[in-house]
């Protein structure tokens, strides 16, 4: 149950004065909520602001500088309403001071309501924005007009939001006041020790300074206000994942002894020997196995490391100990490519191995289900079908997951609720910087590969703007003549009035005037079996230039494709860039990445194009687009699994971080179902981060 502390802050945002249900639509778009019936007063507390306006700042009309918000204190001298009949003309109040005079504008001024509020030979203060125009000062809509009389009511410093087109900048304001009015005392979670190390204060109180800046100082991120809620947040971050593990934990993992027989054969029906960082995770990994607790390993490893052949070691590994393994891909195009690359390898040490879609159906899927639950299937590969109530394995001993980034923790759960524990090795291709993988990984140990597979050669980057696209088609014309591969990446399926980016489908009918029908397409609006066909057809040489949005992103191998031009590549985020580069060069021959981009970059679009032409470092890769562009973009979307933060910031608290995560362990360690006077505080912490799931596993595990 959550506490009854903080019911006033998870009323509907539409309890608050003044907020109605149009209101309330567009509160919960700003705050990133789904709709008005999810959308919560404590969510306008997490809603941080962006910068602040300082009223403070009085130079006197003629000293005000172009574009500056001044306040201003001067006498009214005349009103100039517009002429009769010419509603469109602005109504203009004049003021003076010492130092000169200032014209007030407004637009579509209704009934004589400025008359009232600004009456001749009144001494009053207005605050706003100045325009000089002509040598003369002018100021649009006044965002405050008072008395000299009444002034003590000026807010001086103003906090500045982030909003949604419809939403003023005073409503919101005073919503978010209301929130920060409903906030109680809430008891301490945070350890005296740090409190008192870190100086923080009490969460409600820093809530309170968070709304309430007094300078720029206080909405830097590094601001003590600032700090504590990001601590907070962190907290509540690694304490739930380290309530799912301890919970995942709390089912013991089988302890596998591998022969070693069958890993033997597979090494040597390998043509090439395994990198050092191959062998590393491997003994990681079958460490892990041997051990009474359930293994959770986060394999990292740059396009075209050698994930894959990892986990067939590790699959080998738990068949050699009679047990069954699982590789599950986010994608039914990935997992009939692992199936396609692992047979192969598994066939030749004897393997047998199963691929289970959601497009199986009838007598395959019944014969495919019959040798799972006999044991007769060693290793089964597919996408979410794997896990259906249907799917009844004789031992499951290992599951690997592919592209975790797509498949979150509860899916992880879902696993263990089947009854099933499976040791869990999670791979991903996105090089996540190691701070990302504290913040959402938490639970994991990792292990890296960092070294290309022997034979690979460098993949040659370039950068061209996009009025050069002819040329790169001439060059095509030569390439695709001399038997080569290529694919072209656009960013949208089709053409919409809104955006002038080149869509796929325009991309297409464009090439294949040129090229005829050695051109393909492929985007995620097709139906899988249409994808699947165009795919194989590109595989097998029938087409030679494929046409694709960014589904061919994770995981597609053509070994003998060697070119990649990405259109727009402005508008791609650098790990995805990166990703989508490493579809070529996966053979012997020399590739080349091109990037079209369309002038003028920005300064830090030309600093991501710069990195990656200049470098072939995942790693490298994931930690400038980290600091370019912020966690919540880092692997693609806000939806994808990662953790986006509301108050935290992965570069300014990154020292924040560590400290949660061994705050969170400790704390689990000597209380592990939350029940002294802390844990209970801590409870309360997991219910104000709507963090509820991890709740629930206290009363569960």
């Amino acid at each position: 149950m959550r506490p009854a502390i903080l019911d006033p802050l998870f009323s509907p945002v539409a309890t608050l004065p003044g907020v109605g249900p149009k209101l309330a639509d567009l509160i919960a778009r700003v705050t990133g909520r789904e709709d008005a019936d999810d959308c919560r007063v404590v969510d306008l507390l997490f809603q941080a602001p962006a910068s602040i306006i300082d009223r403070r700042n009085r130079p006197g009309i003629a000293l005000a500088p172009q574009g500056a918000i001044v306040t201003i204190e001067g006498r009214v001298d005349r009103h100039q309403p517009p002429p009769r009949g010419k509603p469109n003309m602005p109504y203009r109040v004049f003021l003076h001071d010492d130092t000169g005079e200032l014209a007030l504008t407004f637009f579509r001024v209704k009934g004589n309501w400025l008359e009232k509020a600004l009456p001749l030979d009144e001494t009053i203060m207005v605050s706003g924005k100045v325009d000089w125009f002509n040598g003369r000062p002018s100021m649009v809509h006044p965002d405050f007009m008072v008395k000299a009389s009444e002034a003590a009511d000026l807010p001086l410093v103003e906090p500045v939001y982030p909003l949604t087109s419809g939403l003023s900048p005073k409503v919101l304001r005073k919503a978010i006041e209301g929130a920060v009015s409903r906030l109680q005392e809430l008891p301490e979670w945070v350890g005296p020790t740090l409190t008192q190390r870190q100086g923080f204060a009490s969460a409600a109180e820093s809530f309170r300074s968070l709304h309430d800046p007094r300078d720029a100082a206080d909405v830097d991120a590094r601001s003590p206000a600032r700090r504590r809620l990001a601590y907070d947040e962190f907290l509540a971050g690694q304490v739930s994942l380290a309530l799912v593990r301890q919970r995942l934990r709390k089912v013991p993992g089988r302890p596998v002894r591998p022969t070693g027989e069958l890993a033997d054969r597979i090494r040597s029906a390998l043509p090439f020997s395994l990198t050092g960082s191959q062998q590393a995770a491997i003994a990681d990994i079958l460490k892990d196995m041997a051990g009474e607790d359930r293994m959770l390993r986060l394999l990292q490893g740059d396009v075209g490391a050698g994930k894959t052949l990892v986990a067939l070691m590790a699959m080998a590994a738990a068949i050699e100990g009679g047990g069954q393994a699982v590789l599950m891909a986010p994608t039914e195009i990935l997992a009939r490519q692992h199936h396609a690359t692992i047979s192969k390898l598994a066939g030749a040490a004897g393997i047998s191995v199963e691929v289970l879609t959601g497009r199986t159906k009838g007598r395959e899927r019944d014969g495919i289900l019959e040798r799972i639950t006999s044991g007769e299937a060693q290793i089964i590969i597919g996408t979410h079908a794997l896990f259906q109530d249907a799917v009844n394995y004789r031992n499951l001993v290992l599951a690997v997951v592919d592209e975790q980034h797509r498949f979150g923790v509860h899916q992880r759960l879902r696993l263990t609720a089947k009854g099933i524990s499976p040791h869990m090795l999670v791979m991903t291709a996105t090089p996540i910087p190691r701070t990302l993988v504290l913040a959402a990984f938490g639970d994991m140990d990792v292990s890296k590969l960092t070294e290309k597979p022997a034979g690979r050669k460098p993949i040659q980057t370039v950068t061209i703007p996009t009025e050069r696209t002819g040329d790169i088609v001439s060059r095509l014309r030569t390439a695709l003549a001399e038997g080569k591969k290529a694919y072209w990446i656009c960013p949208l399926v089709e053409e919409s009035d809104v955006s002038d980016l080149m869509s796929a489908e325009e991309r297409y009918a464009v090439l294949a005037k040129e090229f005829g029908p050695d051109v393909g397409l492929v985007h995620g609006r097709m139906a899988g079996a249409e994808k699947d066909a165009v795919m194989a057809a590109f595989k097998a040489g029938d087409i030679r230039l494929l046409v694709a949005t960014t589904v061919v992103e994770v995981g597609v191998d053509v070994p003998d494709a060697t070119i990649m031009v990405i259109e727009h590549a402005e508008r791609f985020g650098l790990a995805q860039l990166h990703q989508l580069r490493g579809r070529v060069g996966r053979g012997a021959e020399a590739s080349t990445c091109i990037l079209l981009y369309k002038g003028p970059l920005s300064e830090t679009g030309h600093a991501r194009l710069s990195i990656l032409r200049d470098s072939e470092d995942g790693f490298l890769i994931a930690e400038e687009d980290l600091k370019l562009r912020g966690e919540g973009e880092l692997l693609g979307t806000r939806q994808s699994g990662t953790p986006g933060f509301r108050i935290a910031n992965l570069e300014a608290h990154s020292d924040l971080l560590e400290i949660a995560r061994k705050d969170a362990s400790y704390l689990l360690d000597k209380d592990p179902d939350l029940t002294s006077e802390r844990g209970r505080n801590v409870r309360v912490l997991l219910y104000l981060h709507r963090r509820d799931e991890a709740v629930r596993f206290l009363g569960a595990g």
